[in-house]
């Protein structure tokens, strides 16, 4: 057994979506794995906690209490913005903006120290209140390791799981050493979090592609003495800490790149079909001539997330959304839009019965 002492990332339980049975293989799929990433062309705004009063009470073992800070130092907060710049870097459509306010975020960052590295997992992130974290960075970002564990975080945040818990790994463990490495120091986890963070496999639906990659950015590096199959993995598994090959692929497959066409503009109480396959996506533009309130809907047998951006001064900001994954409904809309304002509606596909059984309109 290793004497390394490897701090990992912890992250919060997620939420059981309620979805209906008698789901087919492909649909159960298809709205597990769209469940957590973002609609393309988002903006995600992200904040780092700055203020002194930013931060938690916690009580030691002496039963006093201290406060944390959550404030990270500029070296600290520097490298999730270079970060996050080498996710954009990939050529992804998403974008990232950082913003001074936290009630504009809806990635808001803490530098908890002792509290461990986590972040919660796509549109999760969503559910957190606004004096709340979504991400925590428990030690030093400023070494290689800070650099990685930055890069991680920040996949999670994007949608991305653990990646030694896909069930393609082929991974059988040493349970009884796993448990015995990281419920001691610096980790020092429970067993259900090291069962929830480690030894649980992810479900087939939960994962993108069929293959396991050692090498990308959401793989602990595990020091000896933890794995026993594959065999070349008994002396440790150290993948290289950066973003591989595959993870740009998934990222590109989930998010590409916006292109330098505008969208079609969308005409009140006309529906327009939507020829999409699962996990595909639809942009449209519309401009009211009167102010008032409007209601954009989907229609036909689909399982679909509808959002609905304002372009303010040249960058879009989100007004409203719906997610019908899993129900017997349509998405739908109800907003008060204004005369001669642009918008932009974006409707993302987890799954249809067929090709063109689809259609959005706005009334």
């Amino acid at each position: 057994m290793t004497t390394e002492q490897i701090r990992f990332c912890a992250l919060p339980p997620r939420p059981i979506p309620a979805l209906p049975t008698g789901l087919s293989p492909d649909h159960l799929q298809a709205l597990v794995q769209g469940r957590s990433k973002w609609v393309n062309g988002t903006v995600l705004h992200y904040y780092l906690f700055d203020r002194d009063t930013d931060g938690s009470t916690v009580q030691l073992s002496d039963g006093s209490k201290r406060f944390v800070t959550w404030v990270g130092g500029k070296d600290q907060q520097d490298v999730v913005r270079e970060s996050f710049a080498k996710w954009k870097e990939l050529g992804i459509g998403l974008e990232f903006r950082e913003v001074s306010d936290r009630s504009e975020a809806e990635v808001k960052i803490g530098f908890m120290d002792g509290d461990g590295a986590w972040s919660a997992v796509g549109r999760d992130v969503l559910q957190a209140g606004l004096n709340e974290r979504t991400m925590n960075f428990g030690w030093d970002l400023t070494t290689p390791y800070g650099h990685t564990t930055a890069l991680h975080e920040i996949g999670h945040t994007l949608g991305m799981p653990h990646e030694h818990q896909s069930p393609f790994s082929g991974i059988e463990w040493d349970e009884n050493a796993v448990i015995t490495y990281l419920s001691g120091p610096p980790n020092s986890w429970s067993k259900d979090e090291i069962i929830f963070n480690v030894l649980r496999k992810l479900d087939p639906a939960e994962v993108s592609g069929s293959a396991w990659d050692p090498d990308s950015i959401m793989e602990y590096a595990f020091p000896r003495g933890l794995i026993r199959v594959p065999e070349k993995y008994q002396d440790g598994l150290r993948p290289p800490g950066t973003i591989s090959a595959l993870d740009a692929q998934w990222m590109l497959t989930w998010y590409p790149a916006l292109g330098p066409q505008a969208p079609p503009e969308l005409t009140p109480f006309q529906s327009v079909p939507l020829n999409l396959s699962a996990g595909q996506q639809a942009d449209f533009t519309l401009t009211p001539d009167a102010t008032r309130k409007y209601s954009i809907g989907t229609f036909g047998a689909s399982d679909a997330v509808l959002a609905l951006f304002e372009n303010v001064n040249g960058e879009l900001r989100f007004v409203a959304g719906d997610d019908d994954g899993g129900e017997d409904r349509n998405a739908l809309l109800s907003v008060k839009l204004f005369k001669d304002r642009h918008y932009v509606v974006r409707i993302r596909l987890y799954y249809s019965a067929a090709s063109g059984q689809t259609a959005i309109m706005y009334w």
